[in-house]
């Protein structure tokens, strides 16, 4: 598809999509607190909770590129 074979079409959609994605994410919890009126600690709770998971996808992809670079 428009000269691009598979491969360069999957690591754009997990690089820019995955990120965009989590991004929104990040602005759906900030929305969730402003509209639960949770205050600094609801709001801390809130983005400790449900972006735990974001974070532990970032260390995962983090961890696999040192780990690449060390081994090759």
């Amino acid at each position: 598809m428009f000269g691009f074979d598979e491969e360069q079409i999957a690591w754009f959609g997990l690089t820019f999509g995955v990120s965009a994605f989590m991004l929104y994410m990040v602005f759906i919890i900030f929305q969730l607190a402003r509209e639960s009126k949770a205050g600094r600690l609801g709001t801390f709770v809130l983005f400790l909770a449900l972006g735990f998971g974001l974070l532990g996808f970032v260390a995962k992809g983090v961890i696999k590129y040192f780990l690449a670079g060390v081994t090759e």
